[in-house]
């Protein structure tokens, strides 16, 4: 349990320090024969730095009921 506390806590800072990333795909514009275009397209994923809070608030709890009950 208390293993499962510290990774939650540590997943937690870090969605705290890094509030989103980004991708890029490709998507096919036109195919016509051997002529293709394709774009790239530029994706964010962004969360509030809260919700890195409130996991960490989770895990410290995890942490404290598995120190607690052996």
């Amino acid at each position: 349990m208390k293993s499962l506390g510290i990774t939650i806590l540590a997943i937690g800072i870090l969605l705290t320090m890094y509030t989103g990333f980004t991708y890029m795909t490709k998507e096919k514009v036109v195919d016509v024969g051997q002529l293709e275009i394709t774009r790239d397209n530029k994706h964010d994923m962004t969360w509030s730095p809260f919700a890195g809070i409130i996991v960490i608030f989770v895990g410290g709890g995890v942490l404290a009921y598995g120190m607690r009950y052996k």
